[in-house]
């Protein structure tokens, strides 16, 4: 399959909704089996709530950018300033068009964000058990640089990787 040519640009208010949508469209294509429905759906309340969103489009340290492909949205990247770092905080693609090159372009465009500002990597988390995406982050660049158990509330945890990308 060929790459496919899309459009990144920022997130807007008023696609904020379409955004949280999407969001658990993709959550729920790649999370069943990795954790439970109680905490994928316990995530998305807390990282996709519409008030959630519009707070983090009015932050500076903050960007929200989608991926369009023939005028559908296929993907998204946030990515922030996160303890001194340059962070790829989420990086979602639409699972029919996985694997074509959508979340590369995405992490290229984040990438030469935090090159710009003078940061020398790019750091991201990502489930232990997220086999399919901590393949693809390898594929870019991305190497596991530790370990990280985090407690999200609720009884939750992310047991995940961070992983870093050096510019």
């Amino acid at each position: 399959m060929s790459s496919l040519n899309i459009e990144i640009r920022p997130i807007t208010p008023p696609e904020v909704p379409a955004i949280a949508s999407l969001a658990r469209e993709i959550w729920q294509a790649s999370y069943p089996g990795i954790i439970t429905q109680e905490q994928i759906d316990f995530m998305l309340e807390q990282r996709y709530g519409h008030e959630r969103l519009y707070d983090d489009l009015e932050d500076a340290h903050k960007w929200l950018d989608q991926a369009i492909h023939e005028g559908r949205r296929v993907g998204f990247a946030f990515s922030e300033l996160y303890k001194g770092e340059f962070k790829l905080d989420k990086l979602y693609i639409h699972p029919d068009v996985q694997r074509r090159g959508v979340g590369g372009q995405l992490i290229a465009h984040v990438a030469e964000r935090a090159r710009k500002q003078g940061y020398p990597c790019v750091i991201l988390q990502v489930n232990k058990r997220n086999v399919k995406a901590i393949n693809s982050y390898m594929k870019y660049g991305f190497s596991v640089r530790e370990t990280m158990v985090d407690d999200i509330g609720h009884g939750y945890v992310m047991d995940d990787f961070v992983m870093e990308k050096k510019l």
